[in-house]
């Protein structure tokens, strides 16, 4: 059968060796071996403290399915499964049983059974794409859903369906939802659903009766506090993180000491052999402060009782920042039943909940899968190294937001993975480095340039949390000496750290275990870019680079989208590329460098869109970024109203280095056109009366006559008229001494012009003989402002338009002010006027006031003599 071994050798056991408890999962291990004889995968629920970690994989190499690899979710669970299989079945670790996670292996050929995390499976398939030799997959504690497990459960599934049909796959979790994993796994016909019991005693759950706003530590302290003399058992607390740990370990050490229990960390980080100890039994009762770490596949042997913080931080990406940030959250409802089940292995347990039972009803049912809530990059590329080419057909578990691919895309183009969408050997190069392509490129960068271990120990630093603390109390530290690097600093610290082994350096106390911790992952990384990078170009020699430079080039050559421009001078506020606002914090050291790339963002609480800020920046020289852009750019000065031009030094969007030039007549002429168009008031002489009152003539008559189709110059006319007068011009000053009536004259045209004199006229002549300027507004009838006297003998009421339109009188007292407004003539002189020449007369008795002004004769004079 292809894929497995046609005579796998029977496991060595020691006699008299055998498992020291009957496990609940041990009752369905046959029906497990059968199912998988009749269809090649199964999903499998089993309750916390059920065995099948340890007890199904085993199983099925008994069954002779060939090799079988698990995979566990964190380091500490893979390790401590593989010793405790081993020493279950008498086994030797790293012979028939064995594991593999980041720079940790121990196995051999012969290993039947292999552990590893999550990751170290989809470099396997990168070696053997038809995983030859394996003969099933067991995903452990799939509900967690990381980033990793989705990858690799979804490559194994398309090596089962392409190439591998006799490729066993197992998925186990104890609050799997087993519906969608069942159907991803072929449905009916080709996966099957077991169920299994696991915890044998029951667990009391205690919530708080009111919120409390004293903080965890406080809420931890009383916690224990409570159960110590009420449980016969170790403790076991949940909390969020390493800081938090560090912190319930100053509130608890008194409450411990003093009740003769001891006090233990439990996190990945911590070294193996000190988490190995925590997983073995105490010689005294214990209180363990752990991450989620503990929350499944771990078992800690005696715990009696559990404090769960309701809390944990999970990685969530920012679109604002282009970057994954850690934010602290609620635990999932499914999280909280697997912590309450770390306490019912001896014997009834407590679990006591630090929030209420209110707050209880508003948990998530579950973890968000980290596929919908992280950075894409390194899987995409690993697909992309696999030979995938259609990333959005590929047959994820669950697919991600194509617009998170999209960005994974535009990185690893930027990092030089990608050229047209094509893997280079860049590329290839970077995803066979066990680093994010970022950290992966800047240990290439850094190879190239002959600075090897420090680019490996700069990758190593930059991966893991921060080993110097910046904070007294809990004031931040404000940085005072001016340097080119943050990270720089941070590497320096840890050769000073290496070289003498004190733990306080320029930038603050260093924490001793990180800093080792680091070291050791430093030269884990070393080894594996010597190994992967010996054929690689390399620059050396009596001319190699400085090694300052080396790194910071390198630290460019892995956030090459994160290169900013200072604002000003002396400004900690600068501009990253892509647009967006961000300001360095006082904690970093780079004050004067005018370019940098910003390594370490932070955008607040919530993704504010706010400035984003700069933990840790790196300054940059124009120099150093490669293909730059040059551009003349015009631009209007809204101040003086005139356009200007500039010299750009472009990366990408970002302008590195700017000044002044000549932008040329026929850009100048665009932009000024493009802005006299959006204020067309202001950069027009609109308000010239000749061109105010051709414009209403021609807009008030396209009202009344649509089907004449007359230019009403606005919108685009209005803009195509700025085009033509911009042209040779370069300001507002100069559009507004343009010869616009003129323009307006040419473009209308003979035709048009004769139309608008006709039906439009801009004056009119009355019975005086005057002719008078009619003022004309879009839509309404045009305003004639008459004296009485001149419109003597007119019975009817003058009209535009042919006719259509009557004017509107506005009948001028001798002071010039309106005695009457009137579209109709004759009604004013049959019964208004009579009053009007009671009223007037006597006011202006050296006008005519006829009493018959249809039969008088008019006239323009101010004054002449009194009629009867």
């Amino acid at each position: 059968m292809p894929g497995t071994d046609p005579k796998p050798p029977k496991p060595r056991t020691s006699p008299g060796r055998r498992p020291a408890e009957t496990l609940p999962v041990d009752a369905v291990l046959p029906r497990i071996v059968t199912a998988l004889e009749e269809r090649p995968n199964l999903v499998l629920r089993a309750d916390t403290g059920a065995g099948k970690t340890t007890r199904v994989p085993p199983a099925l190499v008994d069954a002779g399915l060939g090799r079988v690899v698990v995979l566990e979710p964190r380091r500490v669970a893979a390790r401590a499964a593989a010793r405790r299989i081993a020493d279950e079945r008498g086994w030797r670790l790293g012979e028939e049983v064995g594991y593999q996670v980041r720079f940790d292996r121990r196995a051999s050929e012969d290993t039947r059974l292999l552990v590893v995390t999550e990751g170290i499976l989809i470099t396997l398939l990168q070696r053997d794409p038809f995983l030859d030799g394996v003969g099933a997959l067991v995903f452990d504690e799939l509900h967690e859903r990381s980033l990793a497990a989705d990858l690799s459960i979804a490559m194994a599934r398309k090596v089962q369906r392409e190439a591998r049909p006799d490729l066993r796959i197992v998925a186990m979790s104890a609050t799997l939802d087993a519906g969608p994993v069942a159907e991803f796994l072929g449905g009916d016909a080709l996966c099957t659903t077991l169920d299994s019991e696991g915890r044998r005693f029951p667990v009391s759950v205690e919530y708080l009766p009111q919120a409390d706003p004293r903080g965890v530590p406080t809420l931890v302290r009383e916690a224990v506090q409570a159960l110590i003399p009420d449980v016969r058992g170790d403790i076991l607390v949940f909390l969020p993180g390493v800081g938090e740990i560090h912190r319930c370990r100053e509130f608890l050490e008194p409450v411990v000491a003093a009740a003769g229990v001891d006090l233990v960390p439990l996190f990945g980080d911590l070294p193996p052999d000190q988490q190995d100890a925590v997983l073995r039994p105490g010689r005294r009762r214990r209180v363990v402060l752990a991450t989620n770490v503990a929350e499944t596949s771990v078992t800690l042997a005696g715990i009696a009782a559990v404090v769960d913080s309701g809390q944990v931080r999970r990685l969530r990406y920012d679109p604002g920042l282009g970057l994954d940030r850690l934010e602290l959250g609620k635990v999932s409802r499914a999280s909280a039943e697997q912590r309450r089940g770390r306490a019912g292995r001896l014997g009834p347990g407590r679990c006591l909940r630090l929030w209420t039972e209110i707050d209880d009803r508003t948990l998530q049912d579950r973890e968000q899968p980290e596929i919908q809530r992280v950075d894409l990059t390194a899987p995409v590329l690993e697909l992309l190294a696999w030979g995938e080419t259609d990333l959005r057909g590929f047959p994820w578990l669950e697919p991600p937001d194509p617009a998170a691919v999209d960005r994974a895309l535009e990185l690893l183009t930027a990092l030089g993975a990608l050229r047209q969408g094509k893997l280079t050997k860049l590329g290839r190069t970077l995803a066979r480095l066990p680093v994010h392509p970022r950290l992966g490129r800047l240990m290439v960068e850094g190879h190239r340039l002959g600075q090897p271990r420090r680019a490996a120990r700069l990758a190593a630093l930059l991966s893991e949390r921060n080993l110097v603390s910046r904070s007294v109390g809990r004031r931040p530290v404000v940085a005072m000496a001016s340097t080119p690097s943050d990270p720089l600093d941070r590497l320096e610290a840890l050769e000073s750290f290496e070289a003498t082994g004190y733990g306080d350096t320029v930038l603050g106390p260093v924490h001793p275990e990180r800093s080792r911790h680091v070291l050791r992952v430093a030269r884990q990384l070393e080894a594996s870019a010597r190994e992967r990078l010996e054929n690689t170009d390399r620059d050396s020699g009596p001319g190699a680079m400085d090694p300052e430079e080396a790194i910071l080039r390198a630290v460019l050559a892995a956030y090459p989208d994160r290169v900013a421009r200072r604002r000003e001078a002396g400004s900690r506020r600068a501009l990253m590329v892509g647009g967006r606002g961000i300001r360095l914090a006082e904690m970093s050291s780079v004050h004067g460098a005018e370019l940098f790339v910003a390594v370490e963002l932070d955008a607040g609480r919530g993704g504010e869109r706010r400035e984003a800020l700069v933990r840790q920046a790196s300054s940059v020289q124009a120099d150093w970024l490669g293909t730059l852009e040059r551009r003349t750019e015009a631009y209007f000065d809204p101040e003086r109203k005139r356009v200007l031009g500039l010299r750009r030094t472009l990366y990408g969007d970002l302008a590195v280095a700017e000044t002044d030039a000549d932008p040329g007549p026929d850009r100048a002429a665009a932009l000024l056109a493009e802005v006299a168009a959006e204020d067309p008031g202001a950069a027009l002489p609109l308000d010239d009366p000749a061109v105010a009152s051709m414009l209403g003539r021609l807009r008030s008559l396209a009202h009344w006559r649509p089907d004449l189709d007359l230019p009403t110059y606005e919108g685009e006319q209005l803009r195509q008229l700025a085009s033509m007068l911009a042209v040779g011009k370069r300001s507002f000053d100069e559009l507004r001494r343009a010869p616009l009536l003129d323009v307006l004259i040419g473009d209308l045209g003979y035709r048009r012009l004769g139309q608008l004199d006709s039906l439009a006229p801009e004056r009119l002549e009355v019975p005086s003989g005057s002719r008078i300027r009619l003022a004309y507004g879009a839509g309404d009838p045009p305003v004639l402002a008459v004296r009485i006297q001149e419109m003597f003998g007119l019975d009817e009421t003058p009209a535009v338009a042919g006719g259509r339109v009557k004017v509107l009188l506005h009948l001028l007292a001798p002071n010039g002010r309106p005695q009457q407004v009137t579209q109709d003539l004759p009604s004013f002189w049959r019964n208004v006027y009579p009053e009007v020449r009671k009223e007037l007369a006597g006011r202006y008795p050296k006008h005519p006031w006829p009493e018959d002004p249809l039969g008088a004769e008019p006239t323009r004079r101010t004054k002449g003599r009194r009629r009867s």
